[in-house]
């Protein structure tokens, strides 16, 4: 599998958008680490759950 994003990206969770906009800090094979703006710290089965690349937006 191949992954089109890499630690330091911001990402959403297509399933729990709710979760606002994560940035990726580790990516370990399947583990996607991210630490999302509405639920913090969430360790990602990419197999299991699609993660959608963001640009992230000051404000």
């Amino acid at each position: 599998m191949i992954l089109d994003y890499e630690p330091g990206d911001y990402v959403i969770n297509t399933s729990e958008k709710k979760w606002g906009i994560g940035q990726i800090q580790s990516i370990i094979k399947n583990k996607v680490t991210v630490n999302f703006e509405n639920k913090g710290k969430q360790v990602i089965n990419i197999n299991e759950i699609t993660l959608e690349k963001v640009k992230k937006f000051e404000t």
